[in-house]
């Protein structure tokens, strides 16, 4: 049975089968007795939550339940999300999306940013871009290092690291030789990648060429695989995508283990806070510890809250947005905060931590016109009905041709050049904020059309440049003591004085890319007009938006650490009984897009569990 038979025909299936898991649509569909029926309960059904919720539900006595905010990823209609071109219909906005807007940026031109999180099984893997990287050794030896925790070491994730990868041949077929090497990805694992499946083009030749030219090689050298634990260099993009199709923790993690009675997930329910077994008496006494094991669910504001309660434990899931709101709803932050006349929750747990640290990587794009008809536009929606039709008829009945393909099909990692006295006098002044120096300060990915809304006229090409090494913190706040309501989210982009000028070193490698003599004849002018650095900085100040890759709001720090919201472990400091696995528990943005990367953590998390559990 192919992944693509069971995208499409998920709902038939799970209604002819006799002994499957059982999908509850709402709140209303539980049955009356299913309050404490569950040995773990997974709060968010997306990239980290479904990883878990496998591997426990391995051993045929543990019962699992998975409680997901948002609906299916499967519906016939929904292209958006498993067609990998046409991700950008999917978010930012739109029903497989929490639609989050960010406070006014003060180091963006004071603008409100979209900030997108998939609302929907699957979390934001349903709605991503694909890239497939996992940082480098550095950054994980670096959160071995502030954790006291050895496991989470380079060397010691291996095992995770091959485990949930299963790579898989392009759409085309093609030869991938010399654009990945197959000895550093899994071959057996459930989470499907390929290398791009629709790369016969004169854009992609460039690139890579550029790589390989006299006078440019130095600055931009060939890297032939991003994911060997070193990604210095411009290479080739693998892709979270497998049969032309997106693969997501719902299409790997879910979907095909759909026969295992002892999972089920519910739908369409927040679980508005979670709940201490003490009583108020010891809550109020600050006991030493707190027990929690239950979650309150609703299915609207207005909704009667029902509790669930694990035996085990509860794995907070929600991603480094809902798992810290999730947190401070239940009473469990800063105490200053929760007590404010706008909220008035009684503190549970002091954890200033809490919604604090976030980090995430700004990026902005620089776009060219250019001298070809092989760009996206020409099957842009809005300017070419009949490309758009004939591409989409191509992967509708082939799983081939452009729509099988990410947005990018070559990307690449850089440091900055200290040759540059605003780079060097940076560096001196604050320090190297990357893992170390075989860990890039930014990233150029490379795409073959105008990333944003289509033009009326014109042949594009952008270079999208993303700040790796933010110095830059912010935080997750709470607006309301409702679920319902969204939070304050203020990422704080460009608010340090090193990310600035990190970003223009950034933009300004990118525009040094294009000037190698193999875009002589392609490149026609660049479509802003921002010469001056003066002006540079202004048109990053306005253009910057977020890559997404949000981490740090319930940071991993060392046991007995005087900061920090989890134990190298990943339980909750202070509370027994609760865990959080996902993008939230990393105290640093890595050197790469967070998808893989949390794929490794829930699968080492899901082995800690395991192990304190006898499983």
């Amino acid at each position: 049975m192919t992944k693509s038979f069971l995208t499409l025909n998920f709902a038939l299936w799970l209604l002819s089968s006799p002994a499957v898991a059982t999908v509850f649509n709402s709140k209303a569909e539980l049955p009356e007795d299913v309050g404490d029926k569950y040995d773990f309960i997974v709060v968010g059904g997306g990239t980290a939550g479904l990883v878990i919720a496998n591997r426990l539900t391995e051993n045929t006595n543990t019962t699992v339940l998975v409680i997901e905010a948002g609906g299916s990823n499967v519906n016939p209609q929904n292209l958006n999300i498993t067609a990998p071109f046409l991700t950008t219909h999917a978010s930012p906005g739109g029903p497989f999306d929490w639609n989050y807007t960010t406070t006014p940026q003060l180091g963006v031109s004071n603008q409100s940013i979209a900030y997108p999180r998939g609302f929907v099984l699957g979390g934001t893997s349903s709605i991503n871009s694909f890239a497939y990287t996992r940082g480098t050794s550095e950054d994980y030896d670096r959160l071995a290092n502030v954790t006291g925790e050895p496991g989470w070491s380079w060397d010691a994730l291996q095992p995770y690291i091959f485990k949930h990868e299963i790579l898989t041949p392009p759409a085309d077929g093609h030869n991938t030789t010399g654009q990945l090497d197959p000895s550093v990805h899994g071959h057996h694992g459930l989470l499907g990648t390929s290398a791009p499946g629709f790369s016969q083009t004169n854009f992609d030749f460039r690139v890579i060429g550029t790589t390989q030219a006299d006078g440019f090689s130095e600055e931009f050298p060939f890297r032939l695989d991003m994911n060997s634990g070193e990604n210095l260099g411009i290479g080739w993009q693998v892709s979270s995508i497998s049969n032309g199709s997106r693969s997501s923790s719902a299409t790997s993690y879910f979907e095909p283990f759909m026969n295992r009675t002892n999972l089920d997930v519910l739908l369409n329910t927040r679980v508005i806070r979670i709940v201490s077994d003490d009583t108020d008496d010891e809550v109020d006494s600050g006991c030493d510890s707190l027990s929690i094991h239950t979650v309150e669910i609703a299915s609207s504001a207005d909704d009667t809250p029902t509790t669930l309660t694990a035996s085990n434990e509860l794995i907070l899931s929600s991603g480094a947005i809902g798992t810290p709101q999730i947190l401070m709803l239940s009473g469990i932050g800063d105490p200053s905060s929760l007590s404010s006349p706008s909220l008035n929750i009684s503190t549970i747990l002091a954890n200033p931590s809490v919604g604090q640290n976030l980090s995430d990587h700004p990026a902005a794009s620089q776009i060219w016109l250019v001298n070809s008809t092989e760009t996206w536009e020409a099957f842009a929606s809005t300017r070419n009905f009949t490309g758009f039709d004939s591409a989409l008829e191509e992967w509708e009945n082939e799983r081939k041709g452009p729509f099988s393909d990410a947005l990018f099909n070559q990307l690449g990692w850089l440091r900055l050049n200290e040759s540059d006295p605003d780079v060097t006098d940076a560096l001196t002044e604050f320090g190297d904020p990357a893992a170390g120096p075989n860990t890039a300060h930014f990233e150029l990915l490379f795409s073959n059309g105008f990333l944003g809304d289509t033009p009326a006229t014109g042949n594009y090409m952008t270079i999208l440049t993303i700040l790796s090494t933010p110095f830059s913190r912010g935080t997750v706040t709470l607006t309301s003591p409702s679920a319902f309501q969204p939070p304050l989210i203020d990422p704080s982009f460009l608010s340090h004085p090193f990310d600035l000028i990190a970003m223009r070193a950034g933009m300004l490698s990118a525009r040094r890319f294009v000037t190698s003599p193999l875009w002589s004849d392609y490149v026609i002018s660049r479509t802003d007009d921002a010469d001056s650095i003066d002006d540079l900085d202004v048109f990053i100040r306005n253009t910057t938006r977020s890559a997404y890759h949000v981490v740090g709001t319930a940071s991993m720090s060392a046991r007995n650490e005087s900061w920090g919201v989890v134990d190298p472990d990943l339980k909750v400091k202070g509370v027994e009984g609760v865990r959080v696995v996902d993008a939230s528990v990393l105290p640093f943005t890595p050197s790469g897009h967070t998808e893989a990367i949390v794929y490794i953590l829930a699968e080492k998390a899901a082995d800690l569990i395991k192990e304190d559990w006898g499983l």
